[in-house]
């Protein structure tokens, strides 16, 4: 098992974030238009969250962490949900 800190953990969570929301707005052809203004947002807390984990230039270990928290299940306020 993986140890993820807050920071890394909030750093994959904001990853997923923002594909998931990339996703939803490329899947709708009349988002498409505005998809750079819709997606501003969850790009600007990527790269933030990403910055802050030290992730810059270690996707490796992001995806890493990314692919073990799809693989958990939910937690809220260390809680299972």
């Amino acid at each position: 098992m993986t140890t993820i800190t807050g920071r890394e953990r909030a750093a994959a969570q904001a990853y997923l974030r923002l594909l998931e929301s990339t996703q939803a707005v490329l899947a709708d052809p009349r988002l498409e238009p505005y998809a750079a203004a819709m997606l501003t947002h969850p790009m600007a807390e990527a790269d933030e969250a990403l910055r802050r984990a030290g992730f810059s230039g270690n996707e490796a270990h992001l995806l890493h962490l990314v692919a073990a928290l799809r693989a958990s299940p939910p937690v809220e306020r260390g809680r299972p949900v």
